[in-house]
């Protein structure tokens, strides 16, 4: 089944375009089943493009998906137009009193500030404990998934002498776990940042389990099993050129920036980077949403109820026993 999202939003054209199947509203009332409700945080700058990149991978799945697109409720992004805030988002105050499936929250621009220092960071703590109790599932990426690596478990982030930019290939460490079903025992997936979370700030009794990782660019993927969360460190999301984009900003800035790393062929930046990361996205974002479907329970009011996290899962089959 397709992901529901406006019929004015401008991935639409972009996924349809794509072969990506896209409901609206009228075929999604006339469905018999109750969509997993998702909600993406859209903390990057320019929006328009990350709500594609992510609607892209979830509208990959098989289930249907409605897609509740959410910013920080104090804060202007400057690449956006406000017309398009207006319209097609929601601030988390005007959604805080609703529950989730699953909930993404990107990174955002702000990797070098301390936390404590981003204008937005005694609203986004708020935003991470309302995931506790109104949200299944949750996934953070980037410098959200640092975020809330702190904010849950304390755990630093490091500046980088260099910035981590391009390619690079990642272990799979637990072939077992259901997020990582049909991974290869290694596979390539973007980076870009200038901070890292690393493996020996990790403590063994966190909770959380090192699912990725690289030799080169350390720790990419954990997961925790309370309240269902996945850290995620890099782009996996990102789209063929958004590196080329990000290194020609830079280089038409004067900002000193070497090739991206395992990028271009032959490190060549006049010829088309190759997507090498794309299935792997996709897998591990079906992974997710299939993880969601078999464990969130079918009264969407339900979600962050003890009782039901005790005896998870029954599904979200309608006449499924209940406790």
């Amino acid at each position: 089944m397709p992901i529901k999202i406006p019929d004015q939003l401008p991935a639409r054209d972009i996924l349809a375009r794509e072969g990506v199947s896209v409901m609206d509203e009228r075929t999604a009332l006339r469905q018999d089943v109750r969509p997993l409700q998702i909600g993406l945080l859209n903390l990057m700058p320019n929006k328009i493009r990350t709500e594609t990149q992510f609607a892209r991978l979830i509208g990959a799945t098989p289930l249907q998906v409605e897609l509740t697109l959410v910013r920080i409720g104090n804060h202007k992004p400057k690449n956006t137009p406000e017309e398009h805030l207006i319209t097609f988002y929601q601030t988390w105050d005007e959604v805080r009193s609703r529950k989730f499936d699953g909930f993404i929250i990107t990174g955002a621009p702000v990797e070098l500030l301390s936390f404590e220092d981003v204008t937005y960071w005694k609203e986004l703590e708020q935003i991470f404990d309302w995931t506790t109790t109104n949200v299944h599932s949750s996934h953070f990426i980037c410098w959200g998934a640092m975020a809330a690596a702190w904010h849950f478990h304390r755990i630093p982030k490091h500046t980088l002498e260099k910035k981590a930019f391009g390619v690079y290939r990642h272990h799979n460490n637990n072939p077992a776990s259901p997020y990582l079903a049909g991974f290869s025992d290694d596979f390539a997936i973007p980076v870009s940042r200038w901070t890292e979370v690393r493996a020996a700030d990790v403590s063994p009794q966190s909770g959380l389990d090192v699912l990725m990782e690289s030799d080169q660019v350390g720790l990419c993927l954990l997961t925790e099993a309370t309240g269902n969360r996945l850290y995620m460190f890099n782009h996996i999301e990102y789209d063929s050129t958004s590196l080329k984009e990000e290194y020609d900003r830079d280089i038409a800035a004067g900002v000193p920036m070497d090739l991206p790393h395992e990028y271009y062929p032959k490190d060549d930046p006049s010829r088309p980077p190759l997507n090498r990361w794309r299935s792997h996205a996709h897998l591990l974002f079906g992974n997710w949403i299939n993880q969601v479907y078999q464990t969130t329970p079918y009264e969407l009011e339900r979600i962050g109820e003890d009782a039901y996290s005790a005896v998870r899962p029954f599904g979200r089959t309608k006449d499924a026993v209940r406790p």
